[in-house]
């Protein structure tokens, strides 16, 4: 039996480069649990499978399971159903499934791999037997472009209910690594592969480096047997009765940890004492209860500037265990309004100082953050709050909102960013059941914000949240492109530029009075000729020397002419330009 210490291990020793290929499976080894199951779910929601349609799929997928039915003709009974349906809007459905359900099944240890992997320069592949509808989301999101898959049939934009062969299932799988092996100019005899199922027997043999992750019954004495590694991962699918009452109890702590501070109030008179005394006793109580373990780097950064605007990445609702067990007193903090809907710990939050605000509403929050900058400056508390607004459902950093650095700015007070690497592996987002875990946290030097102008706000905000990326090894947003200031011409070149736009706009309006065609009308024969612009025989006149009577020609004068600015030195074309002399 292997953990993830010793796998990452095997990675670290291997070879650098494209060369080596990293494949993993997708079911069961980079999710707990499978991806299809979420998509049959979504299919009756929607409709696009009746119940009649459901009972005929699982007898297909339980032939398949019994060995009565091959892959492929268990995908063409299952994908029937699709027929006339349009591909984008599957591509759709996958990306909002995965950001509901499946972003929090992926195992966090196999993250680690993977990005153990990325880091050796390995050419990393998900090697799947599930469509792309279900396996690309999360692909893009563990940052991996090779993605080897069963593709539907699609025409004109339709599925037409049928599977495209060979499927990405047993020797599909070794076929589409060995090609993929070709194209990196690396071999198998070299490369790492992960399952949990005897499935991909025939590749776990075929690769140099194969491990068995969560593996079945079956696998898991195939693996011994050939003596492979295994690891088993417990961070998420079902979680044990311990674990969710566990969490049950570590939610509602809150409320007796605020209670317990309630005598300290009565007894002393110091509101300040009694919440300090609260938040740290439900920091510690939650923190044992759930078996959060925090690893912390620059602690002394939490201390060495106070009252000041904390910030930290926000992954998961046991961020707000983490920030009180890290800041412990003084502290006053920002939340969504939902929470006040909340029994009994919505009230008592509020009670504690926490500001509710609308996510929704940008001049709402703003104006309830205002109580804030008082208890900065008048109380010396200080404030802790996620500039990304809401949980993230991958370690992936959000963009910044603004409020965090205008609170900061204007109570005059530094901003100290806290890094949290890894709080998703304790609950990601959507999960209610807190798991344990080990916690790595970096609390970077407190940034000055004494000489910030709103003027430069965004440049403020991007060179802070560069600081949360390198952090976190994630590309940083680049400078923005400044943009090139007009400036004027100087003396010797301001006679040559007004001669230059004169010629250009002189030109512009001849072309545009002269550059129209003749009407076309029709000839008795029905054919169609051009109008001329004078009778036949009729000697053309210049347009200046024309005798009209003297209104009809005002009027014309004046219809005709353009509007021109006044003072401009270009008349219209119809106006005989009056000569001046070069000015100096």
């Amino acid at each position: 039996m292997a953990d993830v210490a010793e796998l990452l291990e095997q990675i670290a020793s291997a070879p650098t480069g494209p060369e080596v290929c990293a494949l993993f499976d997708f079911d069961g080894t980079v999710i707990a649990g499978y991806s299809a199951t979420v998509f049959i779910r979504e299919q009756l929601r929607r409709g696009d499978i009746t119940v009649r349609d459901l009972i005929e799929l699982t007898s297909a997928m339980s032939q398949f399971g019994m060995g009565r039915l091959g892959f492929s003709a268990m995908m063409a009974a299952t994908t029937q159903f699709m027929r006339g349906i349009e591909e984008a809007t599957y591509h759709d459905v996958g990306e909002k499934l995965f950001q509901k359900q499946i972003s929090r099944l992926i195992y966090p240890e196999s993250r680690r791999l993977i990005e153990a992997h990325l880091a050796r320069g390995h050419t990393v592949a998900i090697v799947s037997s599930a469509t792309p509808y279900q396996v690309a989301p999360a692909a893009r999101d563990l940052g991996i472009t090779r993605v080897m898959c069963t593709h539907l049939e699609v025409e004109n934009g339709k599925f037409t209910g049928t599977v495209k062969r060979p499927t990405c299932f047993g020797p599909g799988k070794v076929d589409a690594a060995e090609v993929l092996a070709a194209e990196v100019g690396g071999d198998l005899d070299d490369a790492f592969f992960y399952s949990d199922s005897t499935d991909d027997r025939l590749l776990l043999e075929r690769v140099g480096r194969p491990c068995a992750l969560n593996p079945s019954s079956r696998l898991r004495a195939l693996a011994v047997a050939n003596d492979w590694p295994v690891a088993d991962f417990g961070s998420r699918g079902r979680p044990t009765v311990s674990q969710f009452m566990r969490s049950v109890a570590a939610t509602v702590s809150l409320v007796p940890s605020f209670a317990a501070g309630l005598p300290i109030y009565v007894l002393t008179g110091s509101r300040r004492n009694a919440l300090n005394f609260s938040l740290s006793l439900f920091a510690d109580t939650a923190s044992a209860l759930i078996n959060l373990d925090l690893r912390v780097k620059g602690e002394e950064h939490l201390w060495s500037h106070r009252p000041a605007v904390f910030i930290f990445n926000h992954q998961s609702k046991a961020d707000v265990v983490i920030a009180a067990r890290l800041l412990r007193q003084d502290l006053a903090g920002v939340g969504k309004k939902e929470i006040r809907k909340m029994p009994v710990i919505g009230r008592v939050l509020e009670m504690g100082g926490v500001v509710m605000i609308d996510r929704q509403n940008a001049s709402s929050a703003i104006e309830a953050m205002k109580p804030l900058v008082d208890a900065i400056r008048n109380e010396g508390k200080s404030v802790a709050l996620a500039p990304e607004g809401t949980r993230t459902i991958s370690p992936r950093l959000a963009p910044f909102k603004k409020g965090a650095f205008h609170l900061a700015m204007q109570a005059g007070v530094p901003i100290v960013p806290i890094v949290i690497r890894n709080a998703g592996d304790v609950a990601p987002k959507g999960d209610f059941v807190f798991r344990p875990a080990t916690v790595e946290v970096e609390v970077l030097p407190p940034v000055d914000t004494s000489d910030w102008t709103a003027r430069d706000m965004s440049r403020q905000v991007r060179d802070v949240r560069n600081m949360f990326l390198r952090t976190l090894g994630q590309p940083e947003e680049p400078a923005e492109t400044p943009v090139r200031e007009k400036t004027k011409p100087d003396a010797e070149s301001r006679p040559a530029a007004r001669k230059a736009t004169k010629r250009r706009k002189t030109a512009g309006k001849r072309k545009a009075t002269t550059g129209k065609k003749p009407a076309a009308r029709k000839s008795a024969s029905g054919k169609s000729t051009a109008t001329p612009s004078k009778k036949k025989g009729t000697p053309k006149k210049s347009s200046t020397t024309r005798k009209t009577p003297a209104a009809s020609r005002a009027k014309a004068k004046t219809a005709a002419r353009p509007s021109v600015r006044r003072g401009s030195r270009n008349p219209p074309p119809s106006v005989k330009p009056k000569l001046r002399a070069p000015q100096q």
